[in-house]
């Protein structure tokens, strides 16, 4: 994370200076004192807001409130900020405690210079998970921020709640009753977490909040020289046809001789996923098990691409062959207790 520390006295310019020396590989930690920015922090805050994880105010709180209030927006989007006395002795964590992690931050630096630590988000305080937190962690996207509130507010207040999982994880909360079945849901669960890469989640009557594991592996084959709109295309229709997330998507897998298809790296770039490349060697054992093209076979090498591609990504067929445009596509998904392709 990229970090900030600003500091506006004398003590407070010491103090900065030490905690460029904190031991932790997961912080790149700069120092901005106020007498040494033309514009002040004020100024500086106003151009560097947006390119960094966080601010560290050495400084009392109402300072940093007041600093930061005119570019505070939302909670999956605005950086961590951490308060600390001048004299050090509290590190309190400010803004964006789970999804910014200004909690760990605090924490962190509490560790580091002896200081009291001080976090007011009650899921901590209470020693259960957050749901943003979880979901962070696991690296689930949260089909809406604001769903998550409701679900929270239900854990704080010790009710029943429920989750339904495609994954093996489970959030820790004592009153958690795992679901198996949406349609069959205990009468005494007051909200459900529902982890799935389902597109499809709209006949609950009570609240719910959806994250989306990244789950889906997509297998490509395309013809020579495709656009990317083309590719992206496919993709979306062929998700469409089975009611899936691309918020899911793990990873995407093309034979070799397409490794270089501009309209296939800028589709996994635009999916934010990685693009494995597969060799003709890796596929042709595995030929038999799918459909195939004496075309594609002349073409390439083997006879098929995308079924063969899917696979060697792991999870259960979901998608054999899907066409679109001269693009084809295979999805996979892997759901826990479901058998795996590899």
């Amino acid at each position: 994370m990229k970090l900030a520390c600003l500091s506006f006295t004398d003590k407070g310019k010491l103090l900065g200076e030490r905690l460029l020396a904190i031991d932790d590989d997961n912080y790149e930690m700069g120092h901005v004192p106020n007498s040494e920015v033309e514009d002040g922090i004020k100024g500086f805050l106003e151009r560097s807001w947006t390119e960094y994880d966080g601010f560290i105010f050495i400084s009392a709180t109402g300072i940093a409130v007041r600093m930061c209030q005119p570019y505070i927006k939302s909670k999956d989007i605005d950086p961590a900020i951490v308060v600390i006395d001048d004299e050090g002795k509290f590190s309190i964590s400010l803004l964006s405690g789970h999804l910014g992690g200004a909690n760990g931050i605090a924490k962190s630096i509490g560790d580091y210079i002896g200081a009291t630590t001080v976090i007011t988000t009650a899921s901590d305080n209470r020693g259960i998970d957050s749901i943003d937190l979880f979901a962070k962690e696991n690296d689930y996207d949260i089909e809406d921020l604001s769903t998550v509130t409701k679900i929270t507010s239900m854990m704080v207040n010790n009710k029943t709640v429920g989750i339904y999982t495609e994954d093996e994880k489970l959030i820790n909360y004592p009153n958690l009753i795992r679901i198996d079945d949406l349609n069959n849901i205990d009468p005494s669960i007051e909200g459900i977490i529902i982890i799935t890469s389902n597109k499809e989640i709209n006949f609950l009557d009570i609240p719910y909040t959806i994250l989306r594991p990244k789950n889906i592996n997509i297998g490509i084959g395309c013809r020579k020289g495709v656009e990317v709109e083309i590719v992206m295309e496919a993709i979306e229709l062929a998700l469409k046809e089975k009611k899936l997330s691309n918020k899911s998507i793990r990873s995407m897998g093309t034979v070799e001789i397409k490794k270089d298809e501009a309209g296939i790296i800028k589709a996994a770039a635009h999916y934010n996923c990685p693009l494995e490349i597969f060799t003709i060697e890796e596929i042709l054992p595995l030929e038999d098990l799918f459909q195939k093209s004496q075309f594609v076979k002349d073409t390439i090498g083997v006879y098929s691409v995308s079924e063969p591609c899917a696979y060697l990504l792991g999870g259960k067929p979901i998608l054999g062959k899907f066409i679109h445009k001269g693009v084809t596509i295979s999805i996979n998904v892997s759901i826990y207790g479901e058998r795996e392709n590899s």
